[in-house]
């Protein structure tokens, strides 16, 4: 035992002995989206004391992204592939199905509920429907299909165990149906995950022995997108498989660190969506542009002579655009901090943003370590934030979002594969319990109406926060008194709220609210692009409020530095995280001039030392019950402080130094490179 096990008494348990010996392949910290990003080191000090520079640097690490879709734009020959297997599958009568995990599978079901499904929508109901109907099948929005690990009900939180399963991956594309011949992206931010890597992999196993004519096939029509350079990912076995293997292709899009450590919902994610939307925009500009003539192409948002580089250079001036919101979007920032930080709540309304809006608002449970959303059996909200669309039940605002049924993974299907083929024991546990939690009956848990039972159950309160949130046309909606934008805007402000009014539109939609004075009015401007599927809008959005739910979490300490101290070690993936996180800030603390002058010198401490303390602290936290303080905050209090006082110290006592002084005002006392002018 090392001398700070030696303080703590602590012996490693039989959980973390197998962790750090036998889940080396989960051992993720040496990847580059692992990394602290230079330009957001000092993010939570900084925007502490001036929130508008906080959100300047989020934002910053976005030319990341313009670096990478320029060099792309510069060869575009695998996207180009993709774009016309996308355009032979629909020929062809085959599917075109995504599939992620966590922020990929978000993206997966935005590709379909955000930009398939609508644009299909809208073309049916427009005057050239007549000239295109019996060109496409009846059912052309079903011929795309966006899967996460987890189906439908991950939308709303990760189901702990799926993730680190090839299994899922496998049984999941066969329930789906998809076949051989289908086009398949399998998408994963740090180019490891193991349900996307089965997932490619039994597409792959459908075309059998790998003649000349079956692996120039599968090439055409399998896609393996991902976030970090192949040779930080060579050393992981089930990366490797997918590398080496020629007979799928691969679109490599690393941009570098995250704003935020590790936290691939920003540029990873965001890169993803642009770079696929693009592949996906053009693959349907080549099927309609058979049919309608340069004017009618216009109407529905296609320019002819704008290819794919065009596409892809277009990111730039969405980026330009987010960036001139900073000084408004600070105040939006700061009133959702202080909104939460007086006890109160926000809800969201969105429509055609719907899904940007939804994801963000959920993925901020996870990384900050939040409440979840509430279910409709919780007596009173507990989540802090909760989103809105049109409906009047539950079925019709899923509806709505998705576009389509609720989904789920049928029980039958997937148990006794669960059973027979999860070798490791603690998985097999995981995965079987967050199986009960997978079904279609999920959907009935949550209602994201604005109907009268959430108005009386879940309604605002004073003091609360409304936020809408309104593309294009929906600005000019928002103006007629009956509309649900407005009525949800009007609720708030007769019941004692304040209220905030976010609109995304192009540069020649003239659209401004007539007599609706809004506390805060954010208006995202595009250039004048073609943006058929709305993609350019929906990513400008994602970027704003990526950086707007980060700042806010920065401001309320869930983020030190520019890290996400507030993490659930939920998965393997994540206790890696978290150790690593744990271990920099620690050995980071001690190599200080200001700790050596006080407490003296220390070795620096190990993954294996850190790991046994983190597990020690998920038991605590087991015990102790459900809550909003993290594993990781806890963990470093305790190793620094058994460090200072060579001697052991409880969690009772950690729990009370963090809730006295919280993690970053504990870190800035002993390590004043944190804050703003120390680095």
């Amino acid at each position: 035992m090392s001398s700070v096990l030696n303080y703590l008494k602590l012996k490693p348990s039989l959980q973390s002995v197998d962790y750090v010996e036998n889940k080396k392949q989960f051992h993720l910290y040496s990847l580059l989206t692992e990394q602290r990003h230079p330009k957001t080191w000092s993010l939570s000090s900084s925007i502490a004391e001036n929130t508008p520079e906080g959100l300047r640097m989020l934002l910053s690490v976005d030319e990341d992204i313009v670096r990478k879709v320029k060099q792309l734009s510069l060869n575009t020959l695998y996207l180009e592939q993709a774009s016309d297997a996308i355009y032979r599958a629909i020929r062809n009568g085959k599917k075109i199905y995504f599939y992620g995990c966590g922020s990929t599978g978000r993206l997966a079901k935005q590709m379909e509920s955000s930009f398939w499904r609508p644009f299909w929508r809208g073309i049916k109901t427009s005057e050239l429907w007549g000239k295109l109907n019996g060109k496409f099948p009846e059912n052309i929005e079903d011929y795309l299909i966006g899967e996460m690990t987890g189906a439908d009900r991950a939308l709303i939180s990760s189901l702990e165990g799926f993730e680190d399963l090839l299994l899922i991956g496998r049984l999941q594309h066969n329930d789906r149906g998809i076949e051989k011949g289908d086009v398949v992206f399998c998408v994963t931010e740090g180019g490891e995950t193991s349900s996307v890597i089965g997932t490619i992999i039994e597409a792959l196993n459908q075309y059998g022995e790998m003649t000349a004519e079956a692996a120039e096939e599968a090439a055409r029509n399998l896609y393996f997108v991902y976030n970090n350079p192949d040779d930080l990912l060579m050393p992981f076995d089930r990366s490797r498989t997918v590398l080496e293997n020629p007979f799928i292709t691969k679109i490599n899009l690393t941009t570098g660190p995250q704003s935020i450590t590790g936290s691939t919902r920003m540029q990873a994610t965001t890169s993803e969506i642009f770079v696929l939307g693009c592949v996906l925009e053009e693959a349907l500009f080549k099927l309609i542009k058979e049919s309608l003539d340069s004017s009618e192409l216009e109407k529905i948002g296609f320019r002819q002579n704008t290819g794919l580089k065009e596409r892809l250079e277009s990111f730039s001036e969405v980026k330009y655009a987010v960036d001139k919101t900073i000084s408004v979007l600070s105040a939006l920032t700061d009133a959702e901090s202080e909104t939460y930080a007086k006890g109160r709540f926000t809800t969201y309304f969105a429509c055609d943003a719907l899904v940007t809006v939804f994801v963000d608002s959920t993925e901020r449970s996870p990384t900050f370590r939040l409440f979840p959303l509430d279910t409709i059996r919780d007596e009173k909200r507990k989540s802090w934030i909760q989103v809105w669309t049109e409906g009047n039940n539950l079925n019709e605002a899923w509806h709505n979002f998705l576009g389509r049924d609720f989904v789920g993974l049928e029980k039958s299907f997937y148990e006794p594969a669960f059973e027979n083929e999860i070798e490791d024991s603690y998985l097999k546990e995981v995965a079987l319990k967050s199986l009960e939690n997978a079904g279609y009956d999920q959907k009935d848990l949550y209602d994201l109406s604005f109907s009268d039972w959430n108005v009386k159950n879940r309604g605002p309160g004073k003091g609360d926060l409304g936020i809408v949130v309104c593309i294009d046309d929906e600005i000019d909606m928002f103006n007629n008194r009956q509309s649900s934008f407005r009525r949800f805007a009007e609720l708030f402000r007769e019941r004692g709220g304040s209220v905030g009014v976010l609109k995304v539109r192009m540069d020649d939609k003239h659209l401004t609210l007539n007599d609706f004075n809004a506390d805060i009015d954010i208006d995202i401007t595009l250039p004048g692009c073609p943006d058929p599927i709305t993609l350019r809008k929906q990513i400008a959005l994602k970027m704003l409020l990526n950086a707007h739910s980060t700042g806010i979490m920065a401001k309320l300490g869930r983020v030190i530095g520019n890290t996400m101290t507030s993490l659930n070690p939920s998965n393997l993936k994540l206790i890696g995280r978290a150790t690593y996180l744990i271990m920099s800030h620690v050995n980071d603390t001690i190599v200080q001039k200001e700790w050596i002058d006080r407490y003296g010198e220390s070795n620096l401490l190990t993954f294996e030392e850190v790991n046994a303390v983190l597990f020690d602290s998920i038991d605590y936290m087991n015990l102790k019950g459900p809550g909003q303080t993290a594993e990781v905050a806890l963990s470093i209090i305790r190793l620094l402080e058994a460090l200072k006082r060579k001697d052991n110290v409880g969690w009772e006592e950690v729990q009370d130094i963090h809730d006295r002084q919280g993690l970053e005002g504990y870190l800035l006392e002993h390590n004043p490179s944190l804050s703003a002018s120390g680095k």
